[in-house]
C-alpha cells in the first residue's frame, strides 16, 4: 500500500473544508503535515484569509514554513474547524491519538472547534480501538509508578515512552512523561477507560478522543477519499 498517497489524498480533501475568514486548529503528525502544505498553497493561490492555532512546536514551525498565519486560543478561543490525524479511528468516530506526544494540546484545540475533521490512511481505520495501538497517558513524573500500577489493575501493559537519542523518557511540550498502555485484546469499554483516566490523580490527559470528531476522511492509495460524517 502506498500510504503516502493515501495520506495526501485525505489531507487535500480536508483542506477543501477551509473557507475564507476561518480560525483553524492545526493538528500534528504526518498526515496533518500534508494538510499544512496544501493549506499553504490554498492561502497563496486563493488569497485565503485564515488563522491557525498550532497544537505543537513542530506544527508551529511547519505552519510558518508554509506561510500560514498563526494565532492562539487567547485571541481566538472558538475555532471554526480543526484538522488533525489519528493513530486509530473506529466506526463510532472514536479515536486514539498521541503517537507524537501532542495529544493534550490536540484535545484542547479539537474541543474548541465547531467542526473536527480527522484525516487518516486505511491502516488507521479499525474495528476495535486499542487492538494495535496503545493509549498514551501523559503523567506527572512523580506519579509514574502509581499510574502504571492502576493501568495494570485494569488489564493494560504500560510502558514508559523513551527517546533513544537521549536515553531517557520522552518529555512532552508540557514537561511531562508518557505511559503507553497496551490492551492485549483491545479496549473493552472506551468510555469507562476515559472516565477512569480522567479521574486519576497525576494524569494530565490521555489519547482517547471520544465523541469529538465530526468528520473522518479516509484516503486511499488511488487518490479516492471515503468521507464519514456525524453531522
Amino acid at each position: 500500500m502506498d500510504r503516502d498517497a493515501a495520506k495526501q489524498a485525505a489531507a487535500e480533501a480536508a483542506v477543501q473544508f477551509v473557507k475564507d475568514g476561518m480560525c483553524l486548529g492545526l493538528g500534528s503528525g504526518s498526515t496533518t503535515a500534508y494538510a499544512l502544505e496544501f493549506l499553504g498553497r490554498r492561502i497563496q493561490d486563493d488569497d485565503l484569509d485564515v488563522r491557525g492555532v498550532p497544537t505543537s512546536f513542530a506544527t508551529e514551525r511547519r505552519a510558518r514554513e508554509h506561510g500560514i498565519p498563526l494565532t492562539s486560543l487567547d485571541d481566538a478561543p472558538t475555532l471554526d474547524l480543526a484538522l488533525d490525524g489519528a493513530d486509530e479511528v473506529d466506526g463510532a468516530f472514536r479515536l486514539i491519538k498521541g503517537g507524537g506526544g501532542a495529544h493534550a494540546r490536540e484535545k484542547v484545540v479539537a474541543h474548541q472547534a465547531e467542526r473536527f475533521v480527522v484525516v487518516v490512511d486505511p491502516t488507521k481505520d479499525v474495528d476495535r480501538l486499542g487492538a494495535q495501538f496503545p493509549v498514551p497517558v501523559e503523567v506527572l513524573p512523580m506519579a509514574t509508578t502509581p499510574v502504571m500500577q492502576a493501568l495494570e489493575d485494569i488489564g493494560a501493559t504500560p510502558t514508559l515512552r523513551t527517546a533513544a537519542a537521549k536515553d531517557g523518557p520522552v518529555v512532552t511540550d508540557q514537561g511531562l512523561w508518557i505511559l503507553d498502555a497496551q490492551f492485549p485484546d483491545g479496549i473493552p469499554d472506551a468510555e469507562a477507560l476515559d472516565r477512569r483516566l480522567n479521574d486519576r490523580p497525576g494524569v494530565l490527559d490521555h489519547g482517547l478522543f471520544l465523541h469529538m470528531a465530526t468528520d473522518v476522511l479516509v484516503g486511499h492509495p488511488d487518490g479516492t477519499v471515503t468521507h464519514r460524517t456525524a453531522l
